[in-house]
């Protein structure tokens, strides 16, 4: 076990030091829930659209998915009491903090990474189409892989909230598929066989990409003309 921590130590102080200030603030953003509300709005629509009447319990279940991802995540985190890296005091000098921000006492599991995989698994399932699943997934890992850099969790925590949110995004889609053969059957369309289109995909790909784009463009204007503290 301590030969596996200090694995995921040393992997999270590689992958920790390579940072630059413009990558300092744009984590920082990508790393916030907020940043990423048009996206949600953007999902929660096309499932409104592709789903019909069925969108109601299929959005209900979802929020519960990812409570339970996050709260079961929480109570990991109290149980097992293992330090962020950002305050664990053997590598407090060693790691990079943006914005001295240094998260919650305890880091096991990364909630993060299991809320957007768990988002990932059930959109993925739902919408049925391969480049939106690309996309959702590298979302989710990019949103990930945040933690790491702005020094909040250790890759195992990550790698750890991955499994646990595949686990509940899985298990969801089969509640979902269930509700509706057990109480919606007359629901048409029949979640089981529907799928976005290709159309819609790629709507939500250049979304992501202008919008991605549009803040990265921002960040590099604001910094060049020193809107930001140095």
């Amino acid at each position: 076990m301590n030969g596996i921590k200090q694995i995921d130590q040393s992997l999270f102080l590689f992958l920790n030091e390579m940072h630059t200030a413009f990558w300092d603030k744009a984590m920082f953003l990508f790393s916030s829930r907020e940043i990423w509300i048009p996206f949600y709005l953007l999902i929660i629509y096309v499932i409104i659209k592709t789903f019909k009447r069925n969108s109601i319990y299929i959005l209900i279940l979802i929020g519960l998915s990812i409570a339970l991802s996050d709260q079961f995540s929480v109570l990991i985190k109290n149980l097992v009491e293992r330090l962020r890296p950002s305050n664990e005091p053997s590598i407090n000098n060693l790691v990079h903090i943006v914005n001295n921000y240094r998260g919650g006492t305890f880091g096991f599991f990364s909630s993060h990474a299991s809320n957007t995989i768990t988002v990932a698994v059930i959109t993925s399932l739902l919408f049925k189409n391969r480049m939106f699943s690309i996309l959702i997934f590298a979302w989710a890992i990019i949103v990930s892989y945040t933690r790491v850099y702005l020094g909040l969790h250790y890759p195992g925590d990550i790698l750890t909230g991955w499994l646990w949110g595949a686990l509940i995004g899985f298990g969801f889609y089969k509640l979902i598929v269930f509700v509706q053969q057990r109480y919606f059957k007359s629901n048409l369309p029949e979640i089981r066989f529907k799928a976005i289109t290709n159309e819609e995909s790629i709507q939500l790909l250049l979304f992501v990409i202008i919008y991605a784009v549009t803040i990265l463009v921002t960040i590099n204007r604001l910094t060049k003309y020193q809107f930001f503290g140095q």
